[in-house]
């Protein structure tokens, strides 16, 4: 039996009325209720198996008093998944944890930069950045994703003190090559920027691809003691995120031990949520059959879309992501989005109203005559979502 076979991503789960952001939540965001959503990035499939047994056992014990993430089992399941998926070391003496990546970001920003001084961001922007980031009074700068001089101009400014770094990014799903890390490293260290690389899509790189984790460039630069940080979790590849939980790494050992100061204190966070140790555990050391699989079917999903899309439209030419399960789609080679083309608007209106579909605009990321899709999902889902897509362009061209 192959190993897609052993699971079972076409089977459609029904999410509604489990508080479900996505499902249930869509009216929040798009003022309907009853959607298809296309929206939030979690995944419509069941988490592992090997993970859902690990906490059906965690349960069975019955306790679920105050835990310690600074525990081997913990400790040794990260190091392992980063030498089996990335052939890397990991150092798990530069290990923090937090509640959620975004938390472990807000709290490296205050420990960074003071308000008003400048935090540099790849565009289009993952939106939860710019909350964080305007959220804590620093001031939001971007460059387009793949504009090396945009980088070093923004880089140089005198108040520039932190650089965001979303590896793989999101929205586009670009895969940063490691001279391009590298280069990345370099101008950092020249002006004194430092580095926080957002690494929660690494996971779902797909083949072709391979993610480099800062944890190795950033080991060889200064030592390694350098200021740096990794924030990921498993949450986003294995669909757990309703537990909780990330960690990362962070490179200088007084940065590290005031960061776990402020989280244990300041933050009041000294005890993680067990069940998300139990679910990473288990899937760094069981789960990646099981990753594998996913991960190809949803590169098949991502293939319906290209292939319905460019069908309909050959002027988009559109390709799949080089990481992850969000379609990021160019529609300006259809006038969307463009002086004189469609409005963002109307085609959200003509997709909510007519079409009973919720895909998410590109503004939300700064990025008008775009469209972030969630193919995470069954391929029942995928297609209905992509034709209802092909028919809300063609009525607004």
């Amino acid at each position: 039996m192959s190993t897609r076979a052993r699971y079972d991503f076409d089977t459609v789960i029904d999410r509604r009325g489990t508080w479900c952001v996505q499902w249930d939540g869509v009216a929040d965001r798009f003022g309907v209720d009853g959607l298809l959503p296309f929206t939030i990035s979690d995944m419509d499939f069941e988490t592992a198996p090997e993970v859902l047994a690990a906490l059906r056992a965690r349960l069975d014990h019955g306790v679920l008093g105050y835990t310690t993430w600074q525990q081997d089992d913990f400790r040794s399941a990260i190091a392992h998944w980063y030498a089996t998926r990335y052939g890397a070391e990991a150092d798990t003496g530069r290990l923090v944890y937090g509640p959620s990546v975004l938390s472990q970001l807000s709290q490296l920003l205050q420990m960074w930069t003071a308000e008003g001084e400048g935090v540099v961001v790849h565009t289009p922007t993952y939106d939860g950045f710019r909350k964080a980031v305007t959220g804590l009074g620093r001031e939001l700068r971007g460059v387009p994703v793949g504009d090396s001089e945009a980088l070093e101009r923004e880089l140089a400014r005198p108040d520039a003190k932190v650089l965001v770094l979303c590896s793989p990014h999101n929205p586009t799903g670009r895969v940063w090559t490691e001279d391009e890390l590298r280069e990345t490293a370099a101008l950092a260290r020249h002006h004194g920027v430092a580095v926080i690389s957002d690494e929660i899509h690494a996971d779902f790189v797909h083949d072709g691809y391979r993610h480099v984790p800062w944890t190795r460039i950033g080991g060889d630069e200064a030592g390694g003691d350098g200021r740096w940080a990794v924030i990921t979790s498993g949450s986003k590849s294995f669909n757990f995120p309703a537990l909780t939980g990330s960690y990362g790494f962070i490179g200088d050992p007084a940065e590290r031990t005031e960061f776990l100061r402020r989280m244990e204190t300041a933050e009041g966070l000294a005890s993680p949520a067990v069940l998300s140790l139990t679910a990473h555990i288990a899937a760094y050391r069981e789960g990646a059959a099981w990753l594998d699989a996913a991960r190809a079917y949803v590169a098949g999903n991502l293939e319906l879309i290209a292939e319905r899309l460019n069908g309909a439209f050959p002027e988009l030419a559109w390709e799949p992501p080089q990481a992850g399960y969000l379609a990021w789609i160019d529609l300006r080679p259809l006038g969307v989005g463009c002086a004189g083309g469609v409005d963002d608007e109307v085609l959200q209106r003509v997709l909510i109203e007519r079409e009973k579909v919720a895909i998410m605009p590109g503004g939300v990321y700064g990025a008008p005559g775009f469209l972030r899709l969630n193919a995470g999902c069954p391929r029942s889902k995928v297609e209905a979502g992509v034709e209802a897509l092909v028919r809300g362009l063609g009525a607004v061209r």
